[in-house]
This record gives C-alpha cells, structure tokens and sequence, in this order.
C-alpha cells in the first residue's frame, strides 16, 4: 500500500506559485495549466526569440569580430573576448546552450545596428504571433538596474516555442548535448544546460532560464508517438520533475488525430483546391466525434494559380481550435483563352 501511495504522488507535480502551460504544438490548443495568462518575468527563455529572430535575419555563417559591448554583458557567459572572432551560427550554440548573455549581445548587435534595433524585430515578431501579454526589453532576459525585465505568458512562451520548432536549425540546435568549436582565440566545449534532455528521452529541447526576480524559468518540447508538445513554467522550483509529469499524463491522455489530409481534400463541387500541409491534433477519445469543419470559400472567381481563396474552420465543440488555408490550383486545360479554345477547335478539325 505504502509503495502505492509513493507511485501516485510521483506523478502529482508539485506547484509552489507557478504558473504553466502545456500546448500541442500543431493546434495551438491548451491542454492543461494555470494562470495561463499570467504576466511574469521570462529569464533567459527569452533567447528562444533572440534565436529564431538570428536564424531569420542574417547570414549564420557570417564570421563576427567581438566589439566593445560585450564588456557590457554579466550574468551567464561563454566568455568570448573583444576583438575575437566567432561565426554566428557558434554564438547560436553558445546562445542556447550555455545561455551565454555575451552572446546574446554580439548576436543582436550584428542582426541588427544596436540592441534596440533588435528588440524592435523581438516585440515585432512577438506581435506577429499574436503574443499579446509579451514586451522584451533586451536579448538575454536580464533585469535592468531597476528590476525591469522582459515580460511574457506561459501561453504566448508557448506559441513562441511551437512556432520556433518549425525552424530545422533551431531543433537542431536545441536538440544538441555537446558543442565543439574553435575560434582564432580558443576551443570552446558547450554542454547543454537543459537536464530533460539528458533525463527524459522524448525531450527534444528547450531553454532554461534564471534570475533572483523571476526565479526557475523553463520551456521545453517532447515528442512522443508523433505526438509534440510544449510546457512552459514560471517561478517553478520542480520544473524538470514537473515537465516529465506533465508530459507523460498528457501523452497518455490524448490520442494523435488526423482533421484534414491534403492528399484526400475535397470541398462540395469546387475542383482544384488544396490544402498545404495535413492538419493533426490530440483528442480524447470522447472529443473526436466533436469535431467539426466549416468550409468559408471566399474568392470564386479572378483568382490566380495557388492564391488563397478560403479556409477550413477547426471547431471542438463550436470553439475554434484552428483555422487552415485553403488553396487552389488552376487547372490549365480548362482555363485556355477563348481564341487558344477556337484554335484548337480549328486545328482539330482540319
């Protein structure tokens, strides 16, 4: 009995004023959490969109010279030294890895012209994804001499992070354990800080973050029967041991589903529209037959090949879970000129 009792609170997290989030990833839907909304300060999760801005913005390959402002980072490093020089792609590493804040500096001065060009592309991507409750006011996720930090949501975290993992080069940089490279200074070896990489084996990254202020910040993804998901905390001081709880009673929960495959899309009588990618998600077993699709068709004519001319509208229960594009292919042969048709007509009959 005793040993029983032992199991199930194994797999209870252990909540001391945090605030979490877990996502499926391909609906964007909310599957469990607390305070979802809540504002708190990020830490260095934060580079999870210094990361995604760099990858999006410039050359990786590019190789960088160390300026003057590095001497202005504090906190985590990887201590690389003025006048070095290091490729951008290794400050990524060093970025996500290590969480070096003197990398988060040399990567936004090189994007951009100066740390608040940066954090202009930061809050403008953050608006693009609809992170409503986010403002960063540096690259690294630092407070300010005035406590000031950057501000988020377990729910805007968690877009961040689904949207990031469509980047192959961000996964893999995540994903990765041990980092070796060498620079015309030194050889730098990086081991990632993220322990559910090495502790849960369906882990496939994430980033940690920390400061006195915002205390254990952390955001993770795992895949598992091709089901992904990401979890977000803040201000928990059981992340790693919570992350593997949370993961494992949602991937147990729910079943992968497929809504929409684009190999067998159909609308009523329209011929020739498709839909880019299949549309998946995690249901109950109850939910699956709650599911329904409305189809908005809004451009019937004048369009051009592979335009947008409508959506499929996601609901679970009458809630909108997601909303896909649909496109369409102009069909060649039935949309020849007029002259192109009589010719033709003429040709065939001489």
């Amino acid at each position: 009995m005793k040993k029983i009792i032992i199991f199930i609170l194994l797999l209870i997290p252990i909540k001391v004023n945090a605030s979490y989030i877990v996502m499926d990833t391909a609906s964007s839907r909310v599957l469990e959490g607390s305070n979802i909304h809540e504002k708190r300060l990020i830490a260095s999760t934060s580079k999870i969109m210094t990361c995604i801005i760099a990858l999006e913005n410039s050359n990786i390959n590019q190789e960088i010279e160390v300026d003057d402002e590095v001497l202005k980072a504090y906190g985590s490093a990887i201590y690389i030294e003025k006048g070095e020089h290091i490729k951008l792609i290794d400050l990524l590493y060093g970025l996500m890895l290590r969480s070096g804040n003197d990398a988060a500096v040399e990567i936004a001065n090189h994007v951009s012209s100066s740390i608040d060009e940066f954090v202009k592309l930061m809050n403008n991507k953050a608006k693009e994804l609809n992170m409503k409750d986010t403002l960063f006011i540096n690259p690294s996720g630092l407070e300010d001499s005035k406590g000031n930090g950057n501000i988020s949501t377990p729910y805007d975290m968690a877009l961040l992070m689904s949207y990031a993992l469509n980047n192959d080069l961000f996964k893999e940089i995540i994903a990765t354990k041990k980092y070796i490279t060498k620079t015309d200074y030194k050889t730098y070896l990086w081991i990632n800080k993220n322990k559910l990489l090495y502790d849960y084996k369906y882990c496939i990254g994430g980033k940690t973050g920390y400061t006195k202020k915002a205390r254990r910040t952390l955001v993770t993804a795992s895949t598992k029967d091709n089901k992904t998901l990401v979890v977000v905390t803040l201000n928990d001081p059981n992340d790693f041991k919570n992350h593997k709880i949370y993961y494992e009673n949602n991937f147990k929960k729910y079943n992968l589903v497929n809504i929409l495959s684009k190999d067998n899309f159909k609308v009523d009588n329209y011929n020739n529209l498709y839909i880019k990618d299949n549309f998946n998600m995690l249901l109950t077993k109850k939910e699956e037959n709650k599911i329904s699709i409305d189809y908005k068709i809004t451009k019937v004519d004048n369009y051009n090949n592979d335009e947008q001319v409508g959506k499929a509208i996601i609901k679970l229960d009458n809630n909108i879970i997601k909303e896909i594009p649909i496109y369409i292919k102009i069909n060649k042969i039935n949309n020849k000129s007029i002259i192109s048709k009589i010719l033709d007509f003429i040709l065939f009959w001489r």
